[in-house]
């Protein structure tokens, strides 16, 4: 007799059309699928998600959406548990409602008698310490926690959460990979096969828009000194589109008499999609995290601008440091970094291959302890 799927239900920032979120539910997907295979357990995902009609044709799994409690309540109902995570759930950097609804779902499964799993999450900043006391009740009584940096287990150890509890994992999105029949990206028709491609990805953070002027000035000094094409990769539709556009309409005068080009991927919403374009290009220069963890798992030569924490730690990790801040921002020193990248690429690999490729072996390990549990509990 086969055993009837477990229903997991994840929830997590998705449904947004963020690509760096997208890619943590596409990883997460892939590799409850892959554990679930090999130890014969069946898993049936329901994603809570912004957008449930789009996640199911993106992903085709079930989904339900995330504001309607009616909706998420019976869905935790009727599963064998929930996950929490991936991504930066746990801050309240970008506002004071994110830490009390993902608290709240995790604690509407754990009412109904749901284990709940923490995958993979990056915690803080929490500046707001009415948070930490909530956050420990409700992670003392998950069954399993995972974090995506060391930083984050040290915070939870703060809150008077065990240390031996936590246990500290790369992003999920360090093992995402790309299907063999992807399409391939458009970049390769737009850019003379001669000049290399620098990948950038930006948002909008200081009013200013200081860094992004940094960013367009250290691009041109580059673009002076070898032809360049210049691919604008926007990972969150549509503000980093309009963050892209920001610093191209001040570029494409100029770059084009140096024998350099200006393109920017705006169909590429499947995670996979943008992987693959990360994946084309000779060096990123990034302040999204996840362009930098996709530039890392493709063994693409990275820039890191920092806005956040996160960065920090992820660039640690892979042995680089941010090229600076989007409060501080050397463009010459961009530029030289982007030159230097170009030209020794292949010494940039071969120092950080190492690290990679231990991060993308244990990018799964949440998958594959969640899968172990449901095994251990049939």
């Amino acid at each position: 007799m086969v055993a009837a799927p477990q229903k997991i239900i994840i929830s997590g920032y998705y449904g947004f059309r963020n690509s760096g979120d997208e890619a943590v539910l596409q990883s997460i997907l892939i590799a409850l699928q892959k554990h679930s295979l090999a130890t014969g357990i069946a898993i049936d995902p329901v994603v809570l998600s912004i957008d449930p009609e789009w996640t199911t044709a993106t992903y085709g799994v079930k989904s339900v959406h995330r504001m309607k409690l009616g909706e998420v309540r019976n869905a935790i109902a009727g599963s064998a548990g929930l996950i929490s995570g991936g991504g930066s759930l746990l801050q309240d950097v970008t506002g004071s409602k994110s830490i009390p609804y993902y608290l709240g779902i995790i604690k509407l499964a754990q009412w109904m008698g749901k284990p709940t799993f923490i995958y993979a999450q990056g915690i803080g900043p929490v500046n707001r310490k009415l948070f930490h006391p909530l956050i420990k009740s409700v992670f003392r009584k998950c069954s399993y926690i995972s974090v995506r940096d060391e930083q984050s287990r040290e915070l939870l150890q703060s809150m008077g959460l065990d240390w031996n509890k936590i246990e500290v994992v790369p992003d999920p999105v360090m093992g995402l990979s790309l299907p063999e029949d992807q399409v391939p990206s458009s970049k390769g028709a737009l850019s003379p096969s001669a000049v290399q491609t620098v990948g950038i990805s930006v948002r909008f953070w200081e009013q200013s828009r200081g860094e992004l002027d940094a960013i367009t000035e250290g691009l041109l000094k580059a673009c002076k000194q070898t032809p360049l094409h210049l691919r604008f990769l926007p990972f969150h539709h549509s503000s980093d589109n309009e963050a892209s556009r920001y610093i191209m309409q001040k570029l494409e005068n100029e770059i084009s008499q140096y024998g350099g080009v200006v393109s920017i991927c705006e169909d590429a919403l499947h995670p996979q999609q943008m992987l693959r374009e990360v994946g084309e290009c000779d060096v990123l220069i990034g302040m999204r995290l996840h362009s930098l963890i996709y530039a890392a798992g493709r063994r693409v030569p990275l820039i890191g601008i920092s806005y956040d924490p996160k960065i920090d730690h992820f660039l640690e990790r892979v042995g680089c440091q941010p090229i600076g801040t989007t409060s501080s921002l050397d463009s010459g020193k961009l530029t030289a970094e982007v030159l230097q990248l170009l030209s020794a690429a292949d010494e940039w690999k071969l120092e950080r291959e190492p690290r990679i490729a231990s991060l993308v072996q244990e990018a799964e390990a949440p998958a594959r302890q969640i899968v172990e549990y449901f095994r251990r509990k049939g």
